[in-house]
C-alpha cells in the first residue's frame, strides 16, 4: 500500500487554522469532507476523538497521529496538517507536535488501517525525512515529500 493511494494534496494544509488539538482534529476531518472522503464527518471527529482521549497519539518526534475507524468512511483516507506553532498533544516525550497525520477508515479495515499506521510511522522514523517535513511551508511541497519518499521505497523493494 502507498500512502499516496489513500491521501490527496487537498487533504494537506499548512498551515493549520486551529491552535489546539480538538480544532485539528475537527480541520482535518473536514478537509477529508470536502474532499468526498466522508460521509459523515460528526461521526468520524467523534470516533477519531474519542480514541484520542483514550489514548493521546503524539507518538514524539513532534508527530501525532489521530485516526478513527468510522462507517462514514468509504476508503481509507488521510488528511496532514501543520501547525502555524507546535500545539501540545499530550505526547508521550511531552513536547509539542509539529506534523498531524489523520487516518480515517471504514470499520472492517482492521488490517489496511493497522498498515497505514505503520507506514505513516516508519517513514516519519528517518530523521532526515522529518527534518525535510518539518521545513515544508507549503501542501504542495509537503505531498511532494511524500511523494518522493513513497517512489523511492518502492523502488528499494
Amino acid at each position: 500500500m502507498s500512502l499516496l493511494d489513500i491521501l490527496s494534496e487537498s487533504c494537506i494544509r499548512v498551515p493549520l487554522q486551529a491552535t489546539d488539538k480538538k480544532g485539528v482534529i475537527d480541520e482535518l476531518v473536514d478537509l477529508l469532507a470536502a474532499d468526498n472522503k466522508v460521509s459523515d464527518p460528526s461521526e468520524l471527529k467523534e470516533a477519531v476523538w474519542m480514541r484520542e482521549t483514550a489514548r493521546t497519539t503524539g507518538i514524539g518526534y513532534s508527530l501525532a497521529i489521530p485516526h478513527g475507524k468510522s462507517a462514514g468512511v468509504p476508503d481509507l483516507a488521510m488528511a496532514i496538517g501543520k501547525p502555524a506553532a507546535p500545539i501540545d498533544f499530550s505526547a508521550i516525550d511531552n513536547k509539542p507536535v509539529r506534523l498531524i497525520v489523520l487516518l480515517a477508515s471504514p470499520l472492517d479495515r482492521t488490517s489496511d488501517h493497522i498498515q497505514a499506521l505503520a507506514r505513516i510511522s516508519r517513514m516519519m522514523a528517518a530523521e532526515e525525512f522529518r527534518s525535510q517535513i518539518y521545513a515544508a511551508d507549503t501542501a504542495a511541497k509537503v505531498y511532494e515529500l511524500l511523494h518522493s519518499r513513497e517512489l523511492a521505497g518502492a523502488n528499494s523493494g
